[in-house]
């Protein structure tokens, strides 16, 4: 997508947001240059404290889920016994909501940072194990047989033809599931904890009434999901040039 759409479609909700709060006149929506008056201070101080928090989460899950899905799912793609074998389990596990794990996570893990990077971390890991699993299950076999023909063993198969091949489906993965990752963090943040974007929109809109500092967390975790995606979007330019060939 270019720049210039992006940057016109952003033009389009600021303007849509400013008319509604011209409309309506209510405290619980201020306008916009309020908010971000609110934003630069924030992220200047406390506000930049608790983007650091969600924003280090994010990533921890992130790296986890890559390091330990990546591997699994090439496994069960090389592998039709390992497949057959855990299929099912995966079958059961991918569809359920991962949210409703936060309450037994914390009560497991405490309500420090490792629940929260579980919960993240159960997100990531299952979109991409199965995303991966099928992208090496769908490879050629001439294309395999003509790599071996060439002398190249499991692990040269696996560094050269498994894991670039199946990097376009790690990434939209990660795109996927971006969304859906912010959003449990937000949920898992608001369970004792005092750092996190999802603390500070509950005590700033629910607590406090401080509806500018609500929605300049509610900006910041917005810009922390886009950040991400757009992220992405990079890595795979940069990785999986030969997509955009055209």
């Amino acid at each position: 997508m270019r720049r210039r759409e992006i940057a016109l479609a952003a033009v389009v909700l600021l303007a849509a947001w400013w008319l509604m709060a011209l409309l309506l006149h209510v405290p619980i929506l201020p306008a916009p240059p309020v908010v971000l008056i609110a934003f630069v201070r924030g992220m200047a101080g406390d506000l930049g404290l608790h983007f650091a928090a969600s924003l280090w989460r994010v990533l921890a899950s992130m790296g986890i889920s890559i390091a330990l899905a990546v591997p699994a799912g090439l496994g069960l793609g090389q592998s039709q016994r390992l497949n057959r074998l855990f299929s099912p389990i995966i079958y059961l596990l991918f569809p359920i909501p991962k949210v409703v794990f936060v309450p037994i996570l914390l009560l497991f893990l405490g309500v420090g940072n490792t629940a929260k990077i579980t919960i993240i971390f159960l997100i990531l890991f299952f979109q991409i194990l199965v995303l991966v699993r099928d992208q090496a299950a769908g490879l050629r076999p001439e294309l395999l047989l003509s790599v071996r023909s060439l002398g190249a063993g499991r692990r040269a198969l696996f560094r050269f033809v498994y894991l670039p091949a199946s990097l376009p489906a790690i990434l939209t993965g990660l795109r996927q599931s971006i969304g859906t990752a912010i959003a449990v963090l937000y949920v898992a943040e608001l369970f004792a904890t005092r750092l996190g974007l999802g603390y500070y929109i509950y005590l700033h809109g629910s607590t406090l009434f401080d509806y500018p500092k609500m929605y300049a967390g509610i900006l910041a975790m917005s810009l922390l999901g886009l950040g991400l995606y757009l992220a992405v979007d990079w890595l795979e330019r940069r990785w999986c040039a030969w997509q955009f060939a055209r």
